[in-house]
C-alpha cells in the first residue's frame, strides 16, 4: 500500500483515484488504514477508494459521538464534491454507515457492512479498558479474530498505547456508549440503497445472529458468511471477502 495520508483542513483521508466510482471505507471504533489494507491494494486501481479517518480522538469530548462522526462523514463527502457513495463501514463504522445512509440516502449507491454495530454488540470500549494491563489488551484484541495470531504485537501495542492515554480511552467510551443508545433496530426497514452484509461465522463481538437480523430487517440485502472467520472478515480472509465485495460492487456499479 503506497498512497499517502493527505491532511486538508480538518481531514485527513487517503484517496486513490483509481477509477469514477467512490468506495468510501470508514473503520471502527479502534480502527486504523491497516485495517483496510487488503481491500486497498484489491480495488485502488478499479475505483477511488477514499478512507477518511474519523476524528474519535480529535473531536471536542461533547461532540465524540455517533452522531458526531456522521455529521464529519457527511461534511467530508460534501468537501470532496462526491455525488455517490459506494459505503463500506467495518464495526462502529458500519453503524456510521447506516446513519449517514439513512440521513442522506441521495448520497448512497450501495452500502456494505461487516461485523457492524447497530443492533447489538460486545465492544472492548463499552466499558473503561484496563489501562497498564498488557495480557487484558492482548486478549480482548486476539478475541477479535478467529485465529488469535492475526493480532500481531503491532495490532496490540496499537490498542494499548490508545487504551492507556487516558484523553483517548474516555473518548473509546463515550463514542462507544453512544453507539449503544442508537440502535437502529425500527429504521433499517427505511434503507433502499443494495446492502451487502458480509459477516465471520466466529464473530464473537458482534456474533452471526446480528449478521441475520441486518438481513431480515434490511429488505434489499444480501448476507454471505466466511468460515474460520472473526469480526474483521477484510483483515482475517482477506481473499474471500474481496472477491465476495468485487462481485456485489461489479452488480452495483455497472
Amino acid at each position: 500500500m503506497n498512497y499517502e495520508l493527505q491532511e486538508i483542513e480538518k481531514y485527513k483521508f487517503l484517496e486513490t483515484k483509481g477509477g469514477d466510482d467512490v468506495l468510501l471505507l470508514l473503520h471502527g471504533l479502534f480502527g486504523a488504514l491497516s485495517n483496510f489494507e487488503g481491500i486497498i491494494n484489491h480495488f485502488s486501481k478499479k475505483y477511488n477508494v477514499v478512507v477518511p479517518m474519523l476524528p474519535i480522538f480529535d473531536l471536542p469530548i461533547r461532540e465524540a459521538t455517533v452522531s458526531g462522526l456522521v455529521d464529519h462523514v457527511q461534511d467530508f463527502v460534501n468537501f470532496k464534491g462526491f455525488e455517490k457513495v459506494n459505503v463500506l463501514g467495518n464495526s462502529l463504522g458500519g453503524h456510521i454507515s447506516l446513519l449517514y445512509a439513512l440521513a442522506q440516502p441521495e448520497k448512497i449507491n450501495s452500502i456494505t457492512l461487516t461485523g457492524s454495530s447497530g443492533l447489538f454488540e460486545n465492544s472492548l470500549g463499552s466499558t473503561f479498558p484496563k489501562r497498564g494491563n498488557y495480557e487484558f489488551i492482548q486478549n480482548k484484541t486476539q478475541e477479535i479474530f478467529y485465529d488469535p495470531e492475526v493480532a500481531s504485537k503491532e495490532l496490540v501495542d496499537e490498542v494499548f498505547d490508545t487504551v492507556n492515554d487516558r484523553n483517548k480511552a474516555i473518548r473509546i467510551v463515550t463514542t462507544a456508549k453512544s453507539a449503544i443508545r442508537h440502535n437502529l433496530g425500527d429504521k433499517l426497514h427505511l434503507i433502499t440503497a443494495p446492502t451487502l452484509l458480509v459477516w465471520g461465522d466466529h464473530d464473537t463481538i458482534t456474533p452471526p445472529f446480528v449478521g441475520e437480523k441486518f438481513n431480515d430487517l434490511i429488505e434489499n440485502s444480501k448476507l454471505h458468511f466466511i468460515k474460520n472467520c472473526g469480526h474483521a472478515a477484510m483483515m482475517e480472509q482477506p481473499e474471500s471477502f474481496n472477491t465476495i465485495l468485487d462481485q456485489f460492487l461489479t452488480e452495483v456499479t455497472t
